[in-house]
């Protein structure tokens, strides 16, 4: 069927990160607030991630829930944009599982790495840190298939494109460039775990089981390493 074949993890994630959104603004009208996305107290509730509410309260499924929460409608939209042109890519090209893992999994890094080396004081949001992470999963595409042009093309546009904005988030102290850093750290990793489907695009390559397991023991290692740092640090 078409729509087993079309990039539903895409539309699922975009569907719930606008869901919330409406949420949050509907809460906000109804103690008095016109913007509900930005207050930080409906943040909070929706699930946003500060340094102590996981240090000190143990929530740590706050490192989950911040990829489907915004902070304002602009935010949204930058964040839905980048999902939904990158997803649509990405997801049929790595197949449906590997996708989801990928953007999970790097928007959860990316905010393990925020709570570890990001500032106490901050609240955090967005899907940037996932974003991040499938973006950089085209670094690692361009060097299974080198001799594919147009996906050596995304990849090193991928690559401009994450360096571009880590440069730009050291002048913006409102963006989490500790979480975008992670998330893109995630997004290399967990695609060399996953690897790519056999044959996809006509190609036999893939990445050897030595460096999968190692990029594996790597992303265990760091997220324990950020936890420790997080909590003890």
């Amino acid at each position: 069927m078409r729509f087993k074949r079309g990039p539903y993890f895409t539309y699922l994630f975009l569907a719930i990160q606008i869901v919330v959104f409406i949420l949050m603004e509907l809460v906000g009208l109804t103690q008095g607030i016109y913007s509900g996305s930005e207050n930080v107290g409906i943040l909070y509730q929706f699930g946003a991630m500060t340094h102590a509410a996981i240090n000190i309260d143990g929530e740590i499924w706050r490192l989950v829930t911040p990829i489907f929460v915004h902070i304002g409608f602009f935010h949204l939209l930058l964040n839905s944009l980048g999902l939904y042109f990158v997803g649509r890519i990405l997801e049929p090209l790595i197949g449906h599982a590997r996708f989801f893992l990928v953007y999970m999994l790097s928007g959860i890094f990316g905010n393990l790495w925020s709570f570890a080396f990001g500032s106490d004081n901050a609240i955090s949001a967005g899907a940037s840190t996932s974003l991040f992470g499938i973006f950089a999963a085209f670094i690692i595409l361009g060097q299974i298939y080198k001799y594919h042009p147009a996906i050596k093309y995304m990849s090193r546009n991928m690559t401009l494109l994450i360096l571009m904005n880590l440069v730009m988030n050291l002048f913006d102290s409102g963006v989490d460039i500790m979480g975008h850093f992670g998330g893109a750290l995630g997004g290399l990793l967990i695609m060399i775990i996953v690897g790519v489907p056999a044959n996809k695009l006509g190609f036999n390559e893939n990445i050897d089981k030595t460096k999968r397991l190692l990029s594996l023991v790597v992303f265990v290692l760091l997220s324990v390493g950020c936890l420790y740092k997080g909590f003890y640090g």
